[in-house]
């Protein structure tokens, strides 16, 4: 028998993961990343040394279908959860601010009216949110509640036939841009969501500025002093904790794909600066030190593209748990962000500068690695998933003098 015809694997998918995508998964992740060239990456550094979201990019978002775009119905392309993460990958291939305006519209917006909302909030809504017509943004984070949501102080009560919600929110993405926001409070019935309009009375939204990361995307504190919703806006499907983790578990998935394609895109980078730049009369890439970052930035992608696409195919069988996703964001988001840090070295001085991706996606990594579930809190939740023992909290007096 002759030898097998073996080529070189391509450096820029080493096990072709490609090959593990369906025809409709490589058209989705080729169409989002021509897209992304054309009319991200040219202007994305001045977008974010601005602290500036790209507006205009939302129609064409929306005219792609990018926008609860694995949802049945109501205007919205229906497709599965890989076909999802593709394209959250290839948004953050070009900025962490893009995908996360897509993630929060879908994932944390649209989706809890499509799972837990009435036919009439269904109807209203979400195809006005599928054509971008609405901009969505997700009430969940306190000030004072943020690994630990359960402890919001935001509250909602019944007066007459009405609600009323008093509280504030932190950290809110798309927040000063939305013109929907679903909020999370505290009821008498439990923790339930409402679709508050933002232009509602006592309905005010602050911009977080000075930001040193993600900063092509707009992040707001949320103030609600005594705003009144009929009680139709009251989402009836949830009363407990579940629907807003339920949500994070969606958007998870999303942040499981898009962190490899921030670490993809430093990788190449780093890649093409290797093999360019010359120092010592020949291209660093010739050296030791250097094959071995490249090595290990490579494996990293790939690593984390493997587990994804797990990931998602077990969303697609409906075996799927939360502490699934928090692997898939515990591994991503971490390796993710040492290839970032690992790219920059390797093109050292040039590497801070905005003339190229890296430390860009460096600095919004690091927003990234805390942002729905810190790094710790995923390492509880996976840690308790092993042991059968929660360890969200440190020992009380009586438990640490045992």
């Amino acid at each position: 028998m002759g030898e097998a015809d073996l080529t070189v694997p391509d450096p820029l998918d080493f096990l072709d993961t490609a090959g593990l995508l369906t025809d409709s998964e490589r058209l989705v992740g080729k169409t989002v990343r021509e897209y992304v060239n054309r009319s991200v990456l040219p202007e994305v550094g001045a977008w974010w040394e601005a602290g500036e979201f790209p507006n205009h990019l939302i129609p064409e978002m929306a005219r792609m279908g990018m926008f609860g775009m694995n949802l049945e119905g109501y205007g919205c392309a229906g497709l599965g959860p890989v076909d999802y993460g593709v394209a959250a990958l290839e948004l953050e291939a070009g900025d962490s601010g893009l995908r996360s305006f897509v993630s929060v519209q879908g994932s944390l917006c649209m989706f809890p009216i499509w799972k837990y909302g009435s036919p009439e909030q269904k109807a209203e809504w979400l195809p006005r949110m599928a054509r971008g017509e609405v901009v969505g943004c997700f009430g969940l984070t306190e000030a004072d509640a943020g690994s630990d949501p359960s402890s919001m102080r935001t509250t909602a009560r019944r007066v007459g036939s009405d609600w009323v919600i008093d509280g504030s929110k932190a950290w809110i993405t798309n927040g000063g841009i939305a013109d929907l926001a679903v909020i999370w409070a505290k009821t008498p019935e439990g923790v339930r969501g409402f679709l508050v309009p933002t232009d509602a009375p006592g309905f005010s939204a602050h911009p977080i500025d000075r930001k040193a990361s993600m900063r092509a995307s707009v992040t707001s504190a949320l103030v609600l002093d005594g705003v009144r919703l009929p009680e139709e806006m009251m989402l009836p499907g949830v009363s407990t904790m579940r629907g807003p983790l339920s949500c994070l578990t969606e958007a998870r998935l999303g942040i499981v794909f898009g962190a490899m394609g921030a670490a993809r895109a430093c990788y190449e980078a780093a890649l093409g600066y290797a093999s360019e730049r010359s120092q010592f009369g020949t291209p660093i890439a010739s050296f030791q030190l250097t094959q071995s970052k490249l090595v290990e930035m490579m494996v990293a992608v790939q690593r984390g593209i493997l587990l994804a696409i797990r990931i998602g195919r077990l969303r697609e069988e409906g075996k799927l748990t939360p502490e699934h996703v928090s692997v898939g964001k515990y591994n991503n988001v971490s390796d993710a962000l040492a290839v970032a840090r690992t790219a920059r070295s390797v093109l050292g001085a040039n590497g801070i500068t905005l003339d190229y991706p890296v430390m860009r996606h460096v600095a919004n990594l690091e927003t990234v690695y805390t942002y729905e579930g810190t790094h710790e809190i995923h390492t509880l939740i996976l840690g308790n998933a092993l042991t059968g023992i929660p360890a969200f909290h440190a020992p009380g007096p009586r438990e640490r003098s045992r």
